[in-house]
């Protein structure tokens, strides 16, 4: 079941998505069965985040605005370090800043015993850039991972947002600036109105929406990105079974990180590592990392039987 992400080599592919996952889950799930654990994004200094209404729900998939809240990295390095690094699994920090600089100085700061890799939350706008996220700009996200890997020796993911226009060119700014991995992807931009009220139902207008309706979207920019790059990509988006765990794996994908799937089920993870275990011993498969891009394509005289049809 193990899985190898640069240098690095996870028990199994499954780890939680960053800002889905805290201490808490460890009352309810085994922490030492998953692959890693990805923290909640941090900033440099205490955000309380976006006023409530923070979340609208619907049917397969979900809308938060939640703005990132943090309680600084004094308290991440001495009091969430230590308990993640009492488990297991390798822990990786998340970050958000809103300059080149503060990404620089974030990655230093967490640089700590026991952090394994920093995944960049590139989706935060750039307040060099009229508030534009930089994961939206191939130059601006390279000009980042570049800056934080002059700043730490911790292995660096870049997490990927949607909404660029052409994010396998981003993925690749990313690589060409030293980047580990790639994270693909974050929430995609959405919004939603109560008819009854008149009113945006959450209350900063905008939002991330993920969950199961998203997934066939990210799962053709995941691929795209592993298509682009040559670094492992983590797929992340509408994973709420090892089905989908799957299907991200044949695309590309080295592992999968689970968000919006744990909140509908906290054993989601848990169960999706015993399937997936299980789905290789039903197929007779004794490496899961077999799987890793191995989607079949139609051959091009199917192709063209099925275009005469």
């Amino acid at each position: 079941m193990s899985v190898s992400i640069g240098s690095m080599t996870l028990a199994n592919p499954v780890m939680p998505g960053s800002g889905t996952f805290g201490e808490g889950m460890a009352k309810v799930i085994d922490l030492n069965l998953l692959g890693a654990i990805v923290s909640k994004t941090i900033t440099h200094d205490v955000r309380e985040g976006n006023p409530p209404p923070r979340i609208a729900e619907f049917r397969d998939a979900t809308l938060f605005s939640i703005g990132i809240p943090s309680k600084g990295a004094d308290h991440y390095v001495n009091e969430l370090v230590p308990f993640y690094t009492g488990y297991v699994p390798p822990l990786i920090a998340s970050i958000s800043a809103d300059t080149v600089e503060g990404f620089a100085d974030l990655a230093a700061r967490i640089s700590v015993p026991g952090v394994m890799a920093i995944e960049a939350n590139v989706s935060c706008p750039n307040i060099k850039k009229d508030g534009q996220a930089f994961g939206m700009d191939a130059d601006a996200t390279e000009q980042v991972v570049r800056a934080m890997k002059a700043a730490t020796k911790v292995p660096v993911w870049a997490k990927m947002t949607p909404n660029a226009g052409n994010m396998a060119a981003v993925a690749r700014a990313a690589e060409r600036g030293g980047a580990d991995a790639i994270v693909a992807a974050n929430a995609l931009l959405a919004m939603a109105i109560d008819v009854d009220t008149f009113r945006p139902k959450v209350a900063n207008l905008m939002g991330g929406i993920t969950g199961r309706a998203t997934k066939p979207i990210i799962l053709r920019m995941a691929y795209q990105c592993a298509q682009a790059v040559s670094i492992p990509v983590i797929g992340c988006g509408g994973i709420s079974d090892a089905n989908d765990a799957l299907e991200y794996m044949l695309a590309g994908c080295s592992a999968v990180q689970i968000g919006t799937a744990s909140f509908v089920s906290p054993n989601a993870m848990p169960r999706m590592i015993d399937d997936l275990a299980a789905f290789c011993q039903r197929r007779g498969i004794s490496r899961i990392r077999d799987l890793i891009g191995a989607m079949q394509m139609f051959e091009p005289v199917m192709l063209e039987r099925r275009a005469t049809l």
